[in-house]
């Protein structure tokens, strides 16, 4: 098949490679000139593991194009995904505005029955205006041309997108068309089998089910950041209350890991979605609500601990961060705990020292109002703790799951670490002589 793919951000980058990858003829296309002659030249402008050797190879081959004009695209396209960007707006409701811009563009272009795709996350309803904007436009044009909207949310997860796309969990197809379901399912076959399914249903409940996933799943993480609040206020430790409750079958190992809180693209912006939907229709989203609460809260949860350790007042003291991107194997700042963590600390006075091995230059964007006399991004992990007054670990990175801790404790003013993720023994560093201080594990 043919297929353009409208935006060139994470997903419609992805989505329009492993397209590609399976033998159809991918058109990329985007506004920003720069990106596309990046990409016509090679430069990949996302770190997602295994994307730049993929997009070099079809792009070589023949079936991986990159355009700002829709004219060369959209004509000879028998589907268009649009994979552009919702952001959330004050109010927490995911902005369409991209959405419908290139729905216009598409009915502008058309000339034979096309498929719309809306692969962006967009809130309910989304998949009608998208239709009447195109009807809008082809009566304007004069036009009777055939087509229909579908919606084909994505269930991508940074550091794994490749392997999610190729061998998904599940596919999720809203339509209410049998000729676009038809065609969907042979551009899907190649993806799924028997414990891969692809999931047709309406429009309206496909649109629903990003937004359920999603919650969902923070959810969970927030349920387990405050029963690990619990066991520090009464004693207990969440690793094995985790162990405890996740070995029942109905409940899972999956997504209970106490942490300073949840960020990236999806979870914060889809739970503001769905507390605004909830609010558009005249009810409150209570668990969205407090799910929300509690992942800002618990963003702070490191503040607090060095607070109670050093005061108010930390003006001569230096941490070094280990962690920029909101989880391992991605560049992705966006919801980052560390953001919230760094600024709170330059607020009270303290110098950083960061590192990630990834996330240098998108931390630089989302932190460039920090003072560049109070960050300092350092060129490894060791720069970043020598003559730290403690280590602050934000992301579970590889490279600091098990370090050279004789290392750390030479490097460091003094052998402190707050553990963010809750990966380092308790026992081994005490033996060390470290102090420890990490989230729900009052033992």
């Amino acid at each position: 098949m043919t297929i353009s793919i409208i935006g060139t951000g994470y997903v419609g980058l992805v989505t329009g490679t492993c397209f590609a990858e399976m033998g159809n003829k991918v058109w990329c296309i985007d506004i920003d000139k720069t990106k596309i002659e990046k990409l016509n030249n090679g430069t990949i402008p996302i770190f997602e593991p295994g994307l730049e050797e993929m997009v070099l190879r079809n792009k070589k081959d023949g079936r991986l194009n990159f355009t700002t004009d829709y004219k060369t695209a959209i004509p000879c396209s028998e589907i268009c995904f649009i994979a552009v960007g919702t952001p959330p707006g004050e109010d927490g409701s995911a902005d369409i505005h991209y959405v419908l811009e290139a729905a216009k563009e598409i009915a502008r272009n058309i000339q034979q029955y096309t498929i719309i795709v809306d692969k962006s996350t967009v809130p309910v309803g989304t998949a009608d205006l998208v239709r009447q904007t195109i009807n809008e436009i082809l009566k304007r044009r004069g036009e009777t041309i055939g087509f229909d909207v579908v919606s084909n949310p994505e269930f991508l997860k940074e550091g794994v997108a490749i392997e999610d796309f190729m061998r998904p969990d599940r596919v999720v197809v809203g339509t209410d068309s049998k000729k676009a379901a038809k065609i969907m399912e042979e551009l899907y076959q190649p993806f799924v089998g028997t414990s891969h399914p692809l999931i047709m249903m309406d429009i309206k409940s496909a649109e629903i089910t990003k937004y359920a996933a999603n919650a969902m799943l923070a959810t969970r993480i927030s349920f387990m950041n405050e029963i690990a609040k619990l066991c520090d206020t009464v004693g207990g430790d969440v690793r094995a209350v985790r162990k405890g409750i996740g070995t029942d079958k109905r409940i899972g190992m999956d997504f209970l890991h106490a942490s300073c809180g949840y960020g990236g693209s999806c979870f914060p912006k889809d739970v503001k979605e769905l507390i605004a939907l909830g609010k558009r229709h005249g009810f409150k989203m209570l668990i969205a609500e407090a799910v929300e609460e509690v992942n800002n809260a618990q963003k702070k949860i490191i503040i607090e601990q060095i607070i109670k350790k050093y005061g108010n007042n930390l003006s001569g003291k230096t941490f070094g961060i280990w962690g920029l991107a909101f989880k391992p194997q991605t560049d992705d700042m966006r919801e980052s705990p560390a953001i919230t963590i760094i600024t709170e600390l330059v607020k009270l006075g303290a110098k950083i020292k960061a590192y990630d091995p990834e996330a240098h230059e998108t931390a630089k964007l989302y932190l460039r109002d920090i003072p560049k006399d109070s960050i300092i991004y350092a060129k490894d992990m060791w720069e970043a703790i020598k003559e730290a007054d403690a280590l602050i670990l934000v992301t579970e990175w590889k490279q600091f799951r098990q370090p050279d801790f004789n290392k750390i404790k030479e490097l460091l003013k003094e052998p402190v670490i707050f553990d963010g993720k809750n990966i380092y023994d308790i026992e081994l560093l005490r033996e060390k002589g470290f102090e420890h201080h990490c989230i729900g594990r009052n033992i």
